[in-house]
Parts: structure tokens; C-alpha cells; sequence
């Protein structure tokens, strides 16, 4: 694990995130969590030790970018910094206590070899997006366009949107935040991440 992903994380996080119930969150990722150590996917992105914190932060790195770029000098009269820290860096803490490593038989010339795999083990089934906003709420509370664009980070990955749902084009109109929050994940995921996968 690169610890140096959890420190910029803290910092990040101590700097921006004031609000009523920001420490008892910090406690839940650094003490009651996986959220420094688990993966950010099972194979795909950062599939490894640390992967999660990495990818919250690379999120937070692209979403700041996307604000600035769009909105200029005045940017922080559109979004407070601290709205900005909250979505790119907790957006995906659905994934905390979410993956375990597992290990499988793999074929390495003519030996097979045990390798270490993760697999999801799912404790609440509610949803990605939905459980994000869940878990920060029982904390902290996020505003509605907080809240709406943790829920919509994955676009047209998201099993609602994949389902038919419109729910998320509303979602996009209304709120730019939620917009620029699933344009930074994809950022984050395909131009940072790519190939930082331990297993594939």
C-alpha cells in the first residue's frame, strides 16, 4: 500500500471537510474501515492494496480540475471547495468492507499456481451510487447536489440507468456537480488508472 495516497487523502480531507459529523466519518474510514487498504475494483482500476484511497483522491484531482476549467477564477462562487473534497473523495465508500482476497488456481507454464484474487462480498445490497450517499449520511449530512451527484457518478454504468431509468438525465440537467463528478470517476479511471490493476 502506498501510504502516500492515505496522507494526501487526510490532508485533503482535514483542509476542506468542516462540516457537523466530518470528524465521526474520518473515524469510520480510518477506524472502522477497509477504506485505506481495499481495492477500488475487483480487476479493472487500482485493483489493489490502496486502490480505493487512490482512486478517491486521482476523482478529487480530476473533479477540481473539471470545476476550474469550466467555471474559471469564480469557480468557488459555484461550488464551495468543501463540496468538491466530499464528492471527489467519498463518491465511492460504498466499496469500504466491499472486496476480500481470495486466492484461485492459475496456469503458469506447465505448474498450476495459487494466486491471490479479490471477490465482492455485498453487506447492503443498495445499490453503488445509493449506498455512497447511505454511509456518508449516517455521518455527515451532504447537500441535495452532493447527495445527487455521489448517487449518479456512474452514468451510463449504473444499473438504474442500464435498466432504463431517466431519473439520471434529470439528475444531469439539474445538477452540472453530478455531471462533472462522473466525467472526473471516468477521468480518474481511464487516463490515471489505467493498467494499475495487481490482478487481471
Amino acid at each position: 500500500m502506498d501510504d502516500a495516497y492515505k496522507t494526501e487523502f487526510l490532508e485533503i480531507y482535514d483542509e476542506h471537510v468542516k462540516r457537523e459529523g466530518a470528524d465521526r466519518l474520518r473515524e469510520y474510514l480510518t477506524d472502522k474501515s477497509d477504506f485505506f487498504v481495499a481495492p477500488a475494483s475487483a480487476r479493472y482500476h487500482c485493483a489493489h492494496e490502496g486502490g480505493l484511497c487512490e482512486h478517491s483522491v486521482n476523482a478529487y484531482k480530476r473533479l477540481l480540475a473539471g470545476v476550474r476549467a469550466e467555471y474559471g477564477e469564480e469557480w468557488e462562487k459555484r461550488f464551495s471547495h468543501e463540496t468538491v473534497a466530499v464528492c471527489g473523495l467519498l463518491h465511492d465508500v460504498c466499496k469500504c468492507n466491499f472486496y476480500k482476497v481470495d486466492t484461485r488456481n492459475v496456469k503458469e507454464g506447465d505448474a498450476w499456481v495459487r494466486k491471490p484474487y479479490y471477490t465482492r462480498v455485498e453487506k447492503l445490497p443498495y445499490g453503488h451510487g445509493e449506498k455512497s450517499v447511505f454511509i456518508v449520511n449516517e455521518y455527515m449530512r451532504l447537500t441535495v447536489e452532493e447527495a445527487v451527484a455521489i448517487r449518479w457518478h456512474m452514468g451510463g454504468f449504473d444499473d438504474a440507468a442500464r435498466g432504463g431509468c431517466f431519473a439520471i438525465s434529470e439528475a444531469y440537467d439539474k445538477y452540472p456537480l453530478a455531471v462533472k463528478l462522473h466525467i472526473a470517476d471516468l477521468e480518474a479511471t481511464y487516463l490515471m488508472e489505467h493498467r494499475t490493476s495487481a490482478v487481471r
